[in-house]
């Protein structure tokens, strides 16, 4: 028999598994994986740019390197920062193997078993499984079209009887809720929590990706915005800029957190890839990034567009959405007692799949929801898939 510690018991963990199982197939029509599409990743300029290396310099891809991150990435890093407006000063950047080992370091830094985090909710999944996975208690707060909801947090935080560690939100192009924090909501926030001893965890995997140039004075990060006495930890990664494959993110953050996060990654892997920070930094160096970037914004919006027609055409009264401005996410919201389980199992049994809304409730409960990502679809299945999908809710509601 195993005795096995109660870090590997989290609910939302087994949700990861379950959508990673759901994520592909060759016979399935899937909205459910929130990655990019095989056919958009840079594969002929990361070929030029390996080739291009110097014998020394690829011979370091294949050394140990610095916890901190490789200096060449650091560098182009904090200035892509220092270009949305991130504060230099006082501030300190950890390079890491993805994102999610961002948040994961934080949470180890910061939680011992019992400890308050709040989140959104709905939420990214993988930052619930972290939080459970060390034994932190969770309490999510309702978001709407404009982000979360301030009258909630505060009435949560005055009805706890012990002071959050920390509070999680992903602003930009929230996964799940593809929404985008309004300005306004942003000011008023950030007035709340002014001198409330409250960390911000800020991820913001998905801000370069704006479908409208228009929008990019939307996604300023909260840590961009200064006069507050708030402490902001920012993460962000290049699992949905460049490939999830690199597994490549950062955090930033005050010099006493990033000394403390980097005595962690040193016991968790010691250090991150140099092979993909090189490249990663190359790629950014040689002036690839940005016009990338450009390309992938097209793609996406693009196959935005062909869902929200198909929606529009196909979809039931009784079905609401926020049309996301950027990012890879679609969230369905359905009248109360709606089952996404039960559609998802009649859905499956046409060959679409999706995500279920109670994967993202910190609470594994609120089921009238369910998430729709078109980053990784081929615009082909996009209008069949919605057909099945209305099909199916039609005969639910």
């Amino acid at each position: 028999m195993y005795y096995f510690s109660r870090a590997v018991n989290s609910v939302h963990s087994e949700d990861i598994k379950r959508l990673m199982r759901q994520a592909s197939g060759p016979d399935l029509i899937s909205f459910a994986g929130g990655m990019p599409n095989n056919d958009l990743f840079p594969i002929r300029q990361i070929d030029a740019i390996y080739d291009g290396l110097s014998e020394s310099i690829k011979k370091s891809c294949f050394q140990y390197g610095p916890t901190s991150g490789h200096p060449t990435l650091l560098a182009s890093v904090r200035q892509r920062l220092l270009n949305k407006g991130l504060p230099d000063e006082g501030n300190r950047l950890l390079i890491t193997t993805g994102s999610l080992q961002a948040i994961s370091i934080i949470t180890q830094e910061f939680i011992n078993e019992g400890d308050v985090v709040l989140t959104e909710n709905p939420c990214f999944v993988g930052a619930l499984s972290v939080f459970e996975t060390y034994g932190a208690e969770v309490h999510g707060i309702p978001i709407d079209e404009n982000g979360i909801q301030i009258d909630r947090l505060k009435t949560k935080i005055d009805a706890l009887n012990k002071k959050p560690k920390f509070l999680y939100l992903t602003p930009n192009f929230h996964n799940p809720a593809g929404i985008t924090y309004s300005l306004e909501r942003r000011r008023e926030l950030l007035e709340f929590l002014d001198g409330q001893d409250i960390i911000v965890l800020e991820d913001d995997a998905y801000s370069d990706l704006f479908f409208d140039p228009e929008h990019e004075k939307l996604v300023k990060p909260l840590k961009a915005h200064t006069g507050y006495d708030v402490d902001i930890i920012y993460t962000g990664s290049f699992s949905k800029i460049l490939g999830p494959g690199f597994r490549l993110g950062f955090m930033y953050a005050s010099p006493e957190v990033s000394e403390k996060a980097e005595t962690v990654k040193q016991a968790l892997d010691a250090c991150t890839s140099n092979f993909m920070q090189i490249l990663a930094s190359e790629f950014s160096h040689e002036e690839y990034l940005d016009p990338y970037l450009a390309f992938l914004r097209n793609e996406y919006r693009e196959r935005k567009s062909i869902l929200q027609k198909a929606m529009n055409e196909f979809m039931p009264d009784g079905v609401k959405w926020t049309e996301p401005l950027g990012g890879f996410y679609f969230w369905l919201r359905f009248p109360e007692g709606f089952s996404s389980t039960e559609l998802f199992e009649n859905c499956r049994e046409r060959g679409v799949v999706f995500v279920t809304g109670r994967t993202f409730d910190p609470h594994n409960e609120r089921d009238n929801c369910l998430r729709l990502a078109f980053s990784n679809m081929p615009r082909k299945h996009i209008e069949p898939g919605i057909r099945i999908l209305a099909e199916e809710i039609r005969k639910l509601l």
